[in-house]
């Protein structure tokens, strides 16, 4: 699979478990615990994949500078409100509300990769260099399933 292929099926199945998660009650410690869970460790593993293959090889590119440059910043954006809501208690009245706003980061961020960010990658790399930078990727992804 090249590597938008990867990355789209990633956000797909992230924006899934955002919306399990934000169908929760505060009485569902449990299925938000789980879900948080599963939700934190593709976000880490997909992030992980994005800033060790595909922003530093697209990055090269004058064009595409701008536009990864603000991909990083929205990471860190995301990684802060995770530990916010890694610390608070998941029957917490404000666990919701830091969702919510983590979600909504997350939607603007996968709509720009998806947009301007995929495009870009398709201008300046040939179907071969996708693919190669996909493998890489789910080389990634499975080292993080076996750990």
């Amino acid at each position: 699979m090249d590597a938008l292929g990867l990355l789209k099926r990633d956000h797909d199945a992230i924006k899934k478990m955002l919306e399990d998660l934000e169908d929760t009650t505060e009485r569902a410690v449990k299925t938000r615990e789980d879900g948080f869970g599963r939700l934190r460790h593709s976000l880490i593993v997909h992030e992980q994949m994005e800033e060790a293959i595909l922003y530093p090889a697209l990055k090269q590119h004058a064009e595409a500078k701008d536009i990864v440059l603000e991909a990083y910043e929205e990471h860190d954006v995301v990684d802060k409100v995770l530990g916010d809501l890694e610390a608070t208690p998941f029957d917490d009245e404000s666990w919701h509300a830091k969702l919510k706003v983590m979600s909504e980061n997350l939607h603007h961020h996968i709509e720009e990769e998806e947009g301007e960010m995929f495009e870009q990658a398709r201008q300046v790399f040939d179907r071969e260099v996708l693919e190669q930078l996909g493998e890489q990727m789910q080389q990634i992804k499975t080292q993080a399933r076996a750990a």
